[in-house]
């Protein structure tokens, strides 16, 4: 009877959770209204804010692929966690528009 328990034990163990999405907001520094579709996840952009949701767990993938649509990021939040200045600098290097090279020669000097 005790291994008849295990094995069953074992097995609610193994079995696979379910996918939980998470809850994601960004603001660009030069808002649009409208959809942007990047990556693993389809943003709703208003006037104050660009609100997604998906089951993507990589948050910093998630605010480069937004950044390259929309543009330089003011803020980014990954499930009420909001990034850092070194996150969110690091993100913005992808951004619409950034000149990567001149960043990098700038920061050089």
């Amino acid at each position: 009877m005790i291994r008849i328990a295990t094995l069953i034990a074992a097995a609610v163990t193994l079995t696979a959770a379910p996918a939980v999405a998470g809850n994601y907001s960004a603001k660009p520094i030069n808002p649009s209204n409208g959809r942007i579709i990047a990556r693993d996840i389809s943003w709703n952009c208003g006037a104050d804010a660009c609100q997604g949701s998906t089951e993507e767990s990589r948050p910093a993938v998630l605010c480069q692929g937004l950044a390259k649509r929309a543009g330089t990021l003011s803020s980014f939040v990954a499930n009420g966690r909001a990034f850092n200045a070194a996150e969110l600098a690091k993100c913005n290097l992808s951004a619409k528009g950034v000149n990567n090279g001149a960043t990098a020669v700038a920061n050089a000097n």
